[in-house]
């Protein structure tokens, strides 16, 4: 496993003493998946948070994820999650709708002065915003929104995954595994599926 340092407050300190106190960190999950919309979420948290070992969420296990979202619910000051539905992920393209899910979770949290954003830049926002590759390694508030986004999409998964059994949704959440390919091969796409997304690759 990897040695590198846990995700901390540094930044949040710095944009702190620089005047700013509601800062909102963001990330998505879904992007690269088959199936499914794009999650996205925002949250803000007080830089004095003890909620243990966060780190960027595809590198914890489903079961810590699980066990880690409520204490980020409960200690959190504020947080949200945007959608983008499939067919809008079809009319805009990936990165178009990775931005919307952004912009709808960071939108729904009142007063925010300042994001911090894993990779991206958000248009349309009317406040400062730093884009931070491999923020979700790096930030904890950004790591921390890639757990909340992360449970929320796999939750929703598993949801659709009982209308839709024949897919296997609740295992894959809707990525490209090879149980998934072989029953798209099998039993054709569904509704849920982004057709527009390489899914016959």
């Amino acid at each position: 496993m990897s040695t590198k340092s846990p995700p901390t407050f540094k930044i949040e300190r710095e944009l702190m003493a620089q005047g700013y106190h509601r800062i909102v960190g963001v990330d998505e999950a879904g992007c690269g998946a088959l199936a499914g919309p794009v999650v996205a979420a925002a949250v803000i948290l007080p830089i004095d948070s003890r909620i243990g070992s966060i780190k960027d969420s595809k590198l914890m296990s489903e079961h810590r994820r699980e066990e880690v979202y409520p204490i980020l619910i409960e200690r959190a000051t504020a947080w949200a999650v945007g959608f983008a539905s499939v067919e809008e992920i079809m009319q805009l393209n990936i990165r178009g709708a990775n931005l919307l899910a952004m912009q709808r979770a960071v939108r729904a949290i009142e007063n925010v002065e300042y994001a911090l954003v894993d990779a991206w830049t958000i248009p349309g926002l009317t406040f400062p915003q730093r884009g931070i590759i491999r923020g979700d390694a790096t930030v904890k508030s950004i790591a921390c929104a890639s757990v909340i986004a992360k449970v929320t999409r796999d939750r929703f998964m598993k949801e659709l995954a009982q209308h839709v059994p024949q897919y296997g949704f609740e295992i894959h959440k809707g990525y490209g595994t090879k149980m998934h390919r072989e029953a798209i091969a099998q039993y054709g796409p569904c509704e849920h599926h982004r057709l527009t997304y390489k899914t016959f690759l």
